[in-house]
């Protein structure tokens, strides 16, 4: 990630409009914001959530509230807390989510 162009600001995360998006179970609210090729994200799961597919993109996510179960492709399982984190590169290791009961997250890609 090579951050440019970008000037000082701050985020009422509050005031960014939220889009759903349906998981295989559950659901996901997404409230996005663009710097570039940066995308910057709040992401609230719902209890019960289970992302609908595997994904290759690269994060750095921060757990701000709940637990977080994430599982890699090759069937290794990592349960975050909140104030953990991942990290995980593009195309490096493919990774889905879920939780039991509910996350909110920070997510950088």
């Amino acid at each position: 990630m090579h951050m440019q162009d970008i000037p000082f600001g701050t985020t009422d995360w509050g005031s960014v409009p939220a889009t759903l998006h349906p998981g295989a179970s559950g659901q996901a609210s997404w409230r996005t914001r663009q710097f570039g090729a940066i995308r910057v994200r709040q992401v609230q799961y719902s209890p019960g959530y289970l992302a609908d597919h595997w994904c290759s993109k690269g994060h750095i996510l921060l757990v701000l509230e709940g637990t977080l179960q994430t599982e890699l492709e090759d069937g290794r399982t990592f349960t975050l807390a909140a104030g953990m984190s991942y990290q995980v590169a593009d195309h490096a290791e493919a990774h889905r989510s879920s939780t039991a009961t509910g996350a909110k997250l920070f997510i950088v890609d």
